[in-house]
């Protein structure tokens, strides 16, 4: 099936060198450009008279020199026009923006038999995100309380682990049945024991069970990271008093430990 590769244009959009400016100021400095007057330039954009000189004082603040003049008096009355630095940065950012044209229209061409899992897979690893635990699962059950719902995922191989977010999270995401998602765990918030402890009777809904991999240590904390039956990793950081206490090395049974509430659940697709 042929895949519409736009829904990489919002990693793609110009990069990260030219999209902190934005579409809407380069349009205003457009407009000024073609109008000499601020007045004019903040209505064909949507802004206020106080938005647009906001934005045109943020750009000139940004720019090496100032992009946007404002001429009071005079013959003609006054107005706003650009700079040669200004009129420059506005062909410029429109010359690269054809270019991008140009290169996605392309690359739906060469591409236009992407498999959507690639295209998946490609959205997964461009998300950054501060917690050290990302798995993708699916989602096999979703029951949902007053303000709560409660998400049971698999994970490849077999493991489970269950979610709870509020009902409009779930709705945000479009949670249901068979839908892929990944489900996100801090490292510090997980919770080891030795062994395995998935029967024991506990308060702790999520029990991964796993191999120990590797124990890093320094003098305060410890870093250990587990192997699960499905081929995944879960890190866990402990304190170096914890670590010692359980003395787990590599190829021990150990449990991974985490509430519901502690998993956070975002869209794989």
């Amino acid at each position: 099936m042929a895949t519409d590769v736009s829904r990489l244009d919002s990693q793609l959009h110009l990069g990260p060198r030219t999209g902190g400016i934005g579409a809407r100021r380069i349009a205003l400095l457009e407009a000024i450009g073609t109008t000499g007057s601020i007045t004019a330039a903040a209505k064909a954009v949507g802004l206020s008279y106080k938005g647009a000189w906001d934005a045109i004082n943020a750009i000139n603040n940004l720019a090496d020199t100032p992009l946007v003049e404002r001429n009071t008096g005079g013959v003609g009355g006054g107005g706003t026009t650009l700079t040669a630095r200004g009129t420059r940065l506005v062909a410029t950012y429109r010359a690269a923006e054809a270019e991008q044209a140009r290169f996605l229209e392309q690359l739906n061409r060469r591409l236009a038999h992407l498999a959507d899992d690639d295209l998946n897979l490609m959205e997964r690893l461009a998300m950054q995100t501060s917690a050290r635990n990302q798995m993708l699962g699916t989602v096999t059950g979703l029951t949902r309380s007053a303000v709560n719902a409660e998400v049971n995922i698999t994970l490849p191989g077999g493991d489970s682990l269950t979610a709870v977010i509020t009902n409009a999270s779930a709705d945000n995401l479009g949670l249901e049945t068979d839908v892929a998602v990944t489900a996100l765990v801090k490292a510090s918030w997980v919770i080891l024991a030795a062994g395995d402890l998935s029967a024991a009777s506990l308060s702790t809904r999520n029990r991964l069970v796993g191999v120990v991999e590797s124990v890093t240590r320094d003098d305060v904390s410890s870093e250990v990271t587990l192997k699960l039956p499905g081929g995944a990793t879960l890190a866990a950081v402990i304190t170096r008093e914890s670590a010692d206490n359980l003395a787990l090395k590599t190829g021990d049974t150990a449990t991974a430990l985490f509430k519901a509430s502690s998993v956070i659940l975002a869209q794989a697709n």
